[in-house]
């Protein structure tokens, strides 16, 4: 089944709130097996809005809507749709009765304007939307079916969810099934990672995309199968490929937070930690510190950004700084040992680096990064070199220090 998305709402256009529904719907829908082939964003113009609705239901067999269900002169939604499906308006006493008995509820009268939401193309199916007073509704009409839904999150997802989702899947040739795997890599560029996957991108099942965000790529795995077992075997074949390839990059799966998986292992072993920042400026011990129970193993941080402070409160040799430069492995590892040491932790991670966009040198370019992790078995370094704009190489640090840690701690 092909599918297009209307997202109605001038505030889309001025990029006054952001489009959730896009990532929401697409990978609600990805999931069934249905292709959303486009979307297209109009803001509260009558012209616009038909012609959209016109022009979808000429190339998809479903089209979905949202936004524009309100009470207000510049919803038209309800009455657009019914324009371009030749179908008249027609009130809905179900529709009145919520309405009246949502404002009941509160104390208070019904406004004469919100009777307008009880207004729905003749024949339609109406949507219940217990989270407000803007029923949605699912209209079909010449082999074409039309879902349209309220524009708030709130609304909009119990309602696909509880009667979209069921409405569909009757009606859904399920013939196939697809499932998705994600492998989230930092520390290696998106060109990179596509030299390294280029034959794996031919094989046409499962199929790998890629999507890049600050400081780390994710790899997209679709797999199409006859039930979900066949495509999970294919998502699981083409994830154990590709991190054979790129094990040392890889630091999380699907929606995983690799601090989460971080403060559990510290849990399970008993050790503590603490860490020296420099680049991330506390950023990893934030992400750390997001996690409930975290204080069981995490002991605290220095952000040393001057080399006073590397000097007087972490003991990173004069000399060392000197003469490696606060951008070294030496540094790195006298940072973690430094700060296992000044607050008594069975483990230290350091980070420094240059995240830019000044301070590079032809010897030492903006990305790179040196993380260590001091453990009572010894120190490692680990040089990295991220690219993007600052933020990105923030973040790719505290993702590689992160896994970097991870690993260590799953090895015991």
């Amino acid at each position: 089944m092909r599918a297009e998305i209307v997202f109605t709402g001038t505030e889309l256009l001025l990029g006054q709130i952001i489009n959730t529904h896009a990532q929401f719907l697409g990978q609600e829908f990805a999931g069934m097996g249905i292709q959303i082939v486009r979307h297209t964003t109009v803001g509260d113009d009558w012209e616009e809005l038909t012609g959209a609705i016109r022009e979808a239901l000429g190339r998809a067999e479903l089209v979905i809507t949202t936004g524009g269900l309100g009470p207000t002169s510049d919803d038209l939604t309800m009455d657009a749709i019914a324009a371009v499906l030749g179908l008249p308006l027609v009130i809905s006493e179900t529709v009145c009765a919520w309405i009246e008995e949502y404002f009941d509820k509160r104390g208070q009268a019904v406004p004469e304007s919100l009777f307008r939401q009880a207004y729905f193309p003749e024949g339609a199916m109406i949507l219940p939307n217990p989270a407000g007073t803007a029923p949605g509704c699912i209209v079909e009409r010449d082999g074409r079916i039309v879902v349209v839904l309220p524009g708030p999150p709130r609304e909009l997802i119990p309602m696909f969810t509880d009667h979209v989702v069921p409405f569909l899947n009757k009606r859904l040739d399920r013939k196939s099934v697809w499932k998705f795997g994600v492998l989230r890599v930092t520390g290696i560029a998106e060109y990179a990672v596509q030299e390294r996957l280029q034959d794996l991108g031919r094989l046409g099942n499962p199929r790998i995309g890629y999507i890049t965000r600050p400081g780390e790529v994710y790899i997209r795995i679709a797999a199409q199968g006859h039930d979900t077992a066949e495509a999970e075997r294919l998502i699981g074949e083409m994830a154990a490929e590709i991190e054979r390839r790129l094990g040392e990059y890889v630091f999380a799966f699907d929606e995983e937070k690799v601090e989460e998986t971080v403060v559990k292992l510290l849990v399970d072993t008993g050790y503590t930690v603490a860490f020296a920042e420099s680049c991330t400026g506390g950023l990893v011990s934030a992400r750390l510190t997001d996690v409930s129970g975290s204080s069981a193993c995490f002991k605290g941080s220095v952000v040393a950004y001057a080399n006073a402070v590397k000097e007087q409160f972490l003991d990173v040799p004069a000399a060392v700084l000197r003469q490696k430069g606060a951008v070294s492995r030496e540094t790195a590892a006298a940072l973690a040992e430094g700060v296992k040491q000044r607050l008594l932790t069975d483990i230290g991670v350091g980070i420094t680096g240059i995240a830019g966009p000044t301070g590079g040198t032809a010897e030492k370019p903006v990305g790179l990064v040196y993380i260590a992790v001091a453990s009572p078995q010894g120190t490692k370094v680990k040089e990295f070199n991220f690219s993007g704009r600052r933020f990105a190489v923030r973040q790719g640090a505290a993702n590689a220090a992160l896994k970097m840690l991870r690993d260590f701690l799953k090895a015991k």
